[in-house]
């Protein structure tokens, strides 16, 4: 039996799918994936996936799931930290479709508010930081670390592979840097800084503040000792503690790196957080990620946009310098606002409770009997040594609901944060005072401060201002903040507005019951670090996952580690690396990819220590086999793998994958199989069954994880039996496996939307939600054939779940570009496909099983009347330069203006036909000017005085 939620996940009801059916020519649903599937890959079973259920059985199980989870207060510390998100928040961001099922701003138009609250972002950071540009976050705190480790190097003038590494760097941090490190030949050298015991050449050195032991120590020497060298210092800083601490560019940081977490964003047992990466000035235009620019529009008036080297791994591929190719978007919303709900007193009034808390917690812990705190200078973290009894200390605390690290058997650490009460410190004092067999009784109020004293050394206080912009000043109250998220939320556009029809991103809607588990404590405030007999949900949950997740892919292991596609993209090809290396064969390094592949492929391809060979593709878009045999044949004594899109890049079901998958093993290649277009094959095809013997999944796009307006993202890697020895490991645990986030289970609090998803649609679910989006795919492609040629199909004229429109010709012929075309859409109330990838001019359309064929309709008639709108242009009844297209979009204040010079009417700039006039969508903005915001370079908050003109 059917679950209930299928027909609320999918938009065309059985009546609309027969007319759908109709207008492409075929009968039946069946025998339209019959004729678009190669029967050489075509699954003719039944997924072995539980039946699915309702919404309301759905959550009653999630329950029983979270409740094998124990919420304990957690004291660890680590990078990870308990804190408050506010109430007005976590309702209307973090809870609300309006920010989480937006896209990535590369339409920046309909993209302001998200813009400017990641540029609210950078100035948080680069203010704290003392450095003068940042960009719009990083996938954690361990990531990037990695990415100022390899900006580093190649920014420094020193001819050296080593990179020394502060001993009191947080260990997952140093897992990750030790698995980016060793493909691109980078030596790590760990430091005991205390002893001065520098290497004699170092490309980079990399500094914590404060230190993973809590140690606060001045680093202003050993930056200029690292400088004198000509090394480039990244420094790891805590943002809380430098509401207090002197900020690393005021130290000779030349790169800050580091997370937000503790800014309002939940443990999640380990994400998703915002991570985030600062530079001095000089090395913004080498800055990898996205980074939020100020430009201008077609009237002059200020506007954001993403700057620089936006989508660069598409742009460079192989000689991109970064693979990262998504931010944590939602995750930096959220930050911001808590840097804006507060101001810069409420943050530096965190900061002190949580100092001074931790100050009288190490006063207490000098009343104890044989227990010594280890550092005199320290923000949050106290370390202790207690000879032979600091598992006792920790088994104590635990049995009250607190949880310590067990650095070693002598020594135990205890993390202050943001939720740290009175009560908390007693309860510490409390445990230790039973091991060491006396009460630990100290005065309280101002009496313990004046015993604890202020562990931060006068010359590491903080003097400078920072968050001093007026946006940080003005909305402490909630009813302001309220208004302010509501102000920026309507200036975009997200899914619960309309269709975003983007080839190769899969912008279905997610589901409120999916999302709902997310907030719930028991999931939200788990630390990634906790007991494993706290966390047996968790787990009970991630291993349900992974093995519905190779079930439906037909490999045998998965990895939910990686945080991000391009990170599952890595972590597969470590693996690949790893199983050659065991196998003697370190010397295949050699990596195929089509030149129609995600730029990412050959990014992270490098980024494994490959060297990347282009195999064409022919003038269907397939990958041309004739040149395959002889790349292959050219390079079968160092092929390592392939790596290719399934279905292609070009949304077609290409039909040779299965000889392909041959070719290679029969060179000694492994098979990488990208999921990034899995949606076209649930239910109906399985990459571990027709050849593949690696790939990532991209759970925001085919499982459901929402967008979040560019990130968060979760990129599972799925492998056959013989790769799975070499998935990623826990950070935490020796061993050689490699580690590509921080957490051993990476973004894991957003693993309950996924698992609802599945739980949800069931095995007959998940293959009608296949086949409705190939419909739509196809269903659009032949409405929209006549007036713009698709490019790519394959057998009997049918695509897979996108199709591209060509609009070459009609830009040849009239000048009307894609962009013209993007930006009208606008005017229509859409947001534009997919713009010039992966072939230049085009647009690529994927309209999801989510959208009902009304919407569809919508779409479609919005393209033909665009279409009309060029004919006129065509035909010289509107001038090429000054026509609808040309201008688009309009504004409300443009269409109502007292001046109208335009050869055709405010009613058709701003109400084209078939626009709702009472649900009309008016961006902010018209079009921007992205030159020039590259040439001015500005990407932190403009000044007020910027806006007065």
């Amino acid at each position: 039996m059917t679950s209930p939620f299928v027909s609320r996940h999918i938009g065309p009801d059985a009546d609309e799918q027969t007319q759908m059916l109709k207008a492409i020519g075929y009968g039946s649903v069946e025998q339209l994936m019959d004729a678009a599937i190669p029967e050489s890959i075509r699954f003719h079973g039944t997924l072995d996936l539980p039946a699915g259920i309702s919404e309301e059985e759905t959550i009653a199980e999630l329950r029983a799931i979270a409740g094998r989870n124990v919420v304990a207060t957690p004291m660890i510390g680590l990078g990870y930290y308990g804190t408050h998100t506010p109430a007005v928040i976590k309702r209307n961001v973090l809870e609300n479709p309006a920010w989480y099922t937006a896209y990535t701003p590369y339409q920046p138009e309909i993209s302001q508010g998200r813009l400017e609250a990641l540029l609210n972002f950078q100035t948080m950071v680069t203010d704290l930081t003392g450095l003068t540009t940042a960009n719009a976050s990083m996938l954690d705190e361990a990531t990037a670390v990695a990415e100022a480790m390899t900006l580093a190097r190649r920014s420094s003038k020193v001819r050296t592979n080593v990179y020394a590494v502060d001993a009191d760097t947080f260990p997952q941090t140093l897992a990750v840097l030790r698995t980016r490190a060793e493909p691109l030949g980078i030596d790590v050298r760990v430091v005991d800084l205390e002893s001065g015991d520098l290497p004699e050449e170092y490309f980079g050195l990399h500094l914590q503040y404060p230190g993973a032991s809590g140690a606060v120590r001045d680093h202003a020497a050993l930056a200029e000792a690292a400088h004198a060298k000509g090394a480039l210092v990244t420094v790891a800083a805590d943002l809380l503690a430098l509401t207090l601490l002197r900020a690393p560019g005021e130290i000779g940081a030349d790169i800050a790196a580091g997370t937000t977490q503790r800014f309002g964003v939940p443990l999640g047992f380990g994400g998703p957080h915002a991570g985030y990466l600062a530079v001095r000035a000089g090395l913004e235009r080498s800055l990898p990620g996205r980074l939020v620019g100020v430009s201008k529009d077609a009237d002059g008036d200020q506007a954001y946009r993403l700057a620089l080297q936006t989508r660069e791994q598409h742009i460079r591929r192989e000689k991109a310098t970064s693979n990262i190719c998504t931010a944590q978007v939602l995750l930096a919303v959220m930050a911001s606002m808590y840097a804006v709900y507060h101001g810069p007193a409420g943050l530096r009034a965190i900061g002190e409770r949580t100092h001074r808390n931790a100050a009288r917690l190490a006063a207490g812990l000098r009343a104890v009997q044989g227990a010594t705190v280890v550092h005199d200078a320290f923000f949050d973290t106290v370390l202790v040594r207690f000879p032979g009894k600091a598992a006792q200390v920790v088994d104590e605390a635990a049995a009250d609901g607190i949880d310590l690290r067990l650095v070693d058997a002598d020594h135990v650490s205890v993390s202050c944060d943001e939720t740290t009460t009175t009560a908390h410190v007693n309860a510490v004092w409390s445990a230790f005072g039973r091991v060491a067999g006396h009460t630990v009784c100290m005065v309280s109020g101002d009496q313990l401060d004046e015993v604890a004293g202020r562990p931060i050394p006068a010359d590491l206080e903080r003097s400078s201002d920072y968050l001093t912009h007026p946006v940080f000043n003005t909305h402490h109250s909630e009813t302001s903040m309220l208004r302010y998220l509501r102000k920026l939320s309507d200036r975009d556009y997200a899914l619960d507005r309309g269709m975003i029809p983007l080839g190769s991103c899969t912008m279905k809607l997610n589901a409120t019951t999916e999302m709902e588990a997310v907030t719930w404590p028991e999931f939200a405030n788990i630390h990634p670090f906790a007991p494993a007999s706290q966390t047996r949900g968790y787990e009970d949950l991630v291993a349900q996952l992974e093995a519905w997740l190779a079930e439906i892919t037909g490999y045998d292991a998965v990895s939910v580690q990686p945080n991000a596609g391009s990170q599952g993209e890595l972590a597969g090809l470590l693996a690949i690396r790893g199983y050659h290396r065991s196998r003697g064969e370190a010397h295949r390094d050699v990596c195929l990819i089509p030149s129609s592949a995600h730029g990412t492929n050959a990014a992270s391809a490098v980024m494994a220590g490959m060297r990347v060979v282009v195999v064409a593709c022919d003038a269907d878009g397939n990958v041309d086999m004739a040149d395959l045999d002889a790349k292959i044949e050219k390079h079968r004594d160092q092929l390592a793998a392939i790596m290719v899109t399934y279905p292609s890049t070009h949304g077609v079901y290409e039909t040779l994958i299965a000889d392909l998958c041959a070719k290679v093993h029969e060179a000694g290649g492994q098979v990488y199989v990208d999921g990034a277009n899995l949606n076209a094959l649930v239910g109906f095809a399985r990459p571990g069954k027709f050849g593949a013997d690696v790939s990532h999944l991209n759970l925001h796009k085919t499982f459901c994880i929402p967008h979040g307006g560019g990130g968060p993202g979760v990129g599972p890697v799925a492998v056959g039996a013989h790769l799975a020895e070499f998935l990623p490991g826990n950070p935490l645990e020796p061993g050689e496996h490699h580690a590509v986030s921080a957490a051993a289970h990476g973004s894991a609090g957003i693993l309950p939307i996924s698992w609802a998803y599945i739980r949800m649609m069931g095995p007959d679910g998940l293959t009608a939600a296949t086949a409705s989006a190939v419909l739509a795919a196809n269903y659009v492609a032949a409405r929209l054939r006549e007036h713009y040629p698709v490019l790519y199909a394959g057998e009997h004229g049918l695509v897979a779940h996108e199709c591209i429109l060509d609009l070459r010709p009609i830009t040849k012929a009239t000048g009307v570009s894609v962009d013209d075309v993007a930006k009208r859409l606008i005017d229509y109330g859409f947001h534009a496909p997919t713009m010039s990838f992966p072939v230049a001019g085009t647009l690529m359309v994927e309209p999801t099983e989510s959208e009902d064929l009304a919407e569809l309709d919508r779409f479609i008639a919005a393209m033909i009347a665009i279409k009309g709108e060029i004919d006129k242009v065509a035909a010289g009844e509107w001038p090429a330069g000054d026509n609808p297209l040309a201008n688009a979009p309009h504004t409300a204040s443009a269409v109502t203006a007292d001046e109208w010079t335009h050869p055709y009417s405010r009613s058709v700039a701003g109400f084209p036909e078939g626009v709702d006039r009472t649900a009309k969508y008016w961006p902010p903005v018209r079009r921007i000017d992205g030159a020039f915001g590259d040439r001015n370079l500005v990407c932190s908050c403009p000044s007020p005085e910027a806006f007065e003109d």
